[in-house]
């Protein structure tokens, strides 16, 4: 199967890297191009070791997302970002899963944080992708020092660059 680009991926060891990400969107124009969305995604499941994925990222609206919080998380509002990881962490079968964004809710954070909202998308692209990878975090101020989000920061400078 293609990559993102529509070449077969392969590894070092020339095994082929079967690697998929479709991203659409509902909420119209954004400043993210989708090509750049599946290209960083793409990006962030390679580096993560990921030989096989098919991995969905969707833009949303603040209802639609506030629907998935609620019915999935039971948690009530609009959040930026949700994720759903659908094979079982830790095993080699493919990675499977979902990501779901709300530009409308990044656009805030984006202006509380003092970034463009380009980078904010795309931060919630890695995000999201990296908690379908079974990655987590903290809540509340310790969110920002862990891990996750240093390799989260991580991955958007190296591979974000190359989307300018």
């Amino acid at each position: 199967p293609p990559s993102a680009g529509g070449e077969p991926l392969r590894r070092r060891d020339r095994r082929p890297m079967t690697i998929a990400v479709e991203v659409a969107s509902d909420v119209g124009r954004l400043p993210v191009s989708m090509r750049a969305a599946e290209a960083l995604a793409a990006g962030v499941l390679r580096a993560e070791g990921v030989a096989h994925a098919m991995l969905s990222v969707a833009f949303v609206s603040r209802a639609t997302i506030a629907s998935l919080n609620r019915r999935h998380l039971k948690r009530r509002g609009a959040t930026d970002v949700i994720a759903f990881g659908f094979a079982p962490a830790g095993t080699r079968g493919p990675v499977v899963g979902d990501v779901y964004i709300a530009p409308e809710v990044a656009r805030a954070q984006a202006v509380r944080f003092g970034v463009p909202l380009r980078e904010e998308l795309l931060r919630l692209v890695v995000h999201g992708t990296l908690h379908v990878l079974g990655h987590d975090h903290p809540h509340g101020a310790e969110r920002s020092a862990s891990p996750m989000w240093r390799r989260q920061e991580s991955l958007l400078a190296r591979l974000g660059r190359r989307l300018a």
